[in-house]
């Protein structure tokens, strides 16, 4: 399984994802589904993705490649992160089509993105890409997004993040968010990446890879933790 976010805050963007995929549980592998691409300036787009592997990983490739070959419609020269979003959706539909006319076992090809980031001076916004290749964006009331296993993170989302809420503070309640997924379902594992935007910077941002082992990550998941107990306690 999967677990991604993202959240819009005042100050910018918090993307945070999960890097564990099952295809049956003697069969766990680690992919990064947090994909990047920043022109330093000009714009930055943040893509995580959930489901088939096979087709996010394709999707990636097929943006890459129609940057590479200069396509008519590619990430560089789209005007918008509308048009953007339109743009993934359209090449996530295209590519389940072709994986379902060469698979002869019914297998499930769909998957789910989303999509964040500025492109030169528009406002930062986030959107969530359904398998079919429509999309909805995040609102002021709401102003978070998640794909995968997202009921064990949400109730703290639900609780904490508004649009007034500073950047370090919601990349802190993504990574609790994250924390009670693996916690409480084992298909959703690290490394954690998570990515810290700001608002008009149009640059990469702060940019961490955490493990079970780490010991910023681990203290925060103990203290999590205790907060909880002392509250239950008051």
């Amino acid at each position: 399984m999967t677990y991604c976010l993202t959240a819009h805050v005042s100050g910018g963007l918090v993307f945070c994802s999960d890097s564990r995929t099952n295809a049956g549980t003697d069969n766990v592998s680690i992919y990064s589904k947090m994909h990047n691409f920043c022109w330093p300036g000009d714009r930055f787009l943040c893509l995580l993705s959930a489901g088939n592997l096979a087709t996010t990983q394709g999707v990636v490739k097929r943006l890459q490649q129609d940057m590479d070959q200069n396509a008519e419609i590619h990430l560089l020269n789209l005007s918008s992160m509308a048009e953007a979003a339109d743009y993934i959706g359209l090449i996530n539909a295209e590519i389940q089509r072709n994986q379902v006319c060469r698979d002869t076992a019914n297998t499930n090809f769909e998957a789910t993105f989303i999509l964040g980031g500025q492109i030169g001076s528009e406002v930062p916004v986030t959107y969530m890409i359904y398998p079919q290749g429509n999309y909805i964006h995040e609102s002021a009331d709401h102003p978070f997004l998640q794909i995968g296993e997202i009921k064990y993170g949400k109730p703290i989302l639900d609780r904490v993040i508004k649009p007034e809420l500073s950047l370090e503070a919601t990349a802190r309640c993504a990574l609790v968010s994250m924390n009670s997924t693996m916690r409480s379902n084992v298909t959703v594992g690290p490394p954690v990446e998570l990515l810290i935007y700001e608002t008009n910077s149009l640059q990469m941002g702060r940019y961490l890879s955490l493990t079970e082992e780490d010991r910023f990550y681990r203290t925060l998941g103990e203290r999590w933790s205790q907060g909880l107990l002392q509250a239950l306690d008051g």
